[in-house]
């Protein structure tokens, strides 16, 4: 059974203040915590922060990446800055690899039993017996449209390269989504395209679709409020808060061709001033409380503790449509990007970007 059948299948301060006189390592250790992440994605909920403070002591502060490269440049540029991390799996060798972060103790994570084993058996997760991050939440990256302009259902990918759609839509500036999509739309392994020649072909072709490219969620979602685009590119997570926060009319799809898997981790950051608030941090966040309270307020991606999502409502879209068999089937998950490879596609994404700017 390879990776992805196998997901599929189971997927329904510091040591000067330590070393201070009079100050114990519990207090250092009740001060605060730093997290890096994408800005309104769970660890920020404020009644999450608050209620956390309230359990433990620690307050948590945030600082915010808008792409996976400048979350590893911030934990590059910035050593000891940062104490919790959000790492897509695909970028978690590379983050171990380059010593941006360390393992995480198995033993501080009380809600570790409930997450997904296959997750945790993943390569880039467990190397030689250590816990590099903890599987935190998965879902799929596709689009969503606006019903409210787009009457007739939407099934297919091929939507987004449809002509009547010209100048309404609006994608997200990533070159390795960008190629997904277009390995999707042509029938490629999106891991392991064959034919990149075609995949540039089909995204040069996108010119006259494209209205805008954003950055961030929030970017996304004020578009779409006023109507500068009918149809984005976003991930589940991303179009369950439209609804639940915006009262956006959005619908999310998982095209018949499929849409792109991932799972995201929870991890410390190498020189942490605070590792052990830390992994209180990461173990609040896989707990089942936390995640139905996130899920029913603000609309959240999957959790990777099944416990977590057994304890949602049965009519929740998380439990009652991702946790179908044959909705997770569609799904192609992600698979860590060796360097040569990324260079490559990041090179093609910068040449089709010249095209649409010409």
């Amino acid at each position: 059974m390879n990776r992805r059948q196998t997901l599929i299948a189971v997927l329904g301060l510091t040591a000067a203040a330590l070393a201070a006189p009079g100050i114990a390592p519990s207090a250092v250790a009740a001060a605060e915590i730093k997290v890096l992440n994408w800005k309104g994605y769970g660890t920020d909920e404020a009644f999450a922060t608050a209620d956390f403070e309230k359990k433990t002591g620690i307050k948590v502060l945030h600082d915010y990446f808008t792409s996976e490269q400048e979350m590893l440049t911030k934990l590059r540029t910035s050593p000891g800055a940062y104490d919790v991390v959000l790492v897509n799996s695909t970028y978690l060798a590379q983050a171990r690899e380059e010593g941006l972060v360390q393992a995480v103790d198995p033993a501080a994570i009380t809600n570790l039993p409930g997450v997904s084993k296959p997750m945790l058996d993943d390569p880039s997760v467990t190397v030689e017996g250590k816990l590099w991050g903890v599987p935190w939440v998965w879902g799929a990256t596709s689009f969503a449209y606006n019903t409210e302009t787009i009457k007739e259902p939407i099934t297919s990918i091929a939507a987004l390269w449809d002509p009547k759609f010209a100048g309404r839509i609006s994608f997200r500036d990533d070159a390795i989504l960008a190629v997904n999509l277009a390995a999707l739309l042509t029938g490629q392994d999106i891991n392991q395209p064959a034919d990149m020649a075609v995949i540039k072909e089909k995204l040069v072709a996108l010119k006259p679709q494209i209205r805008s490219f954003w950055a961030s969620e929030d970017e996304w979602m004020k578009g779409m409020a006023s109507k500068s685009f009918d149809i984005g590119v976003i991930w589940a997570g991303g179009a369950a808060r439209a609804v639940k926060l915006h009262n956006l009319p959005v619908e999310f799809v998982i095209p018949t061709e499929g849409a792109v898997g991932w799972f995201d981790t929870l991890t410390v950051a190498a020189g942490a001033p605070n590792p052990e608030g830390a992994q209180k941090f990461i173990d609040y966040m896989i707990d089942p409380d936390f995640y139905a309270t996130w899920d029913n307020t603000s609309g959240a991606p999957v959790s990777a503790n099944a416990a977590a999502v057994a304890k949602l409502p049965e009519t929740a879209y998380n439990r009652a449509v991702l946790g179908k068999p044959e909705v997770v089937g569609r799904l192609k998950f992600m698979q860590p990007v060796p360097e040569e490879k990324r260079q490559e596609i990041q090179e093609l994404w910068a040449e089709v970007k010249t095209e649409y700017a010409q």
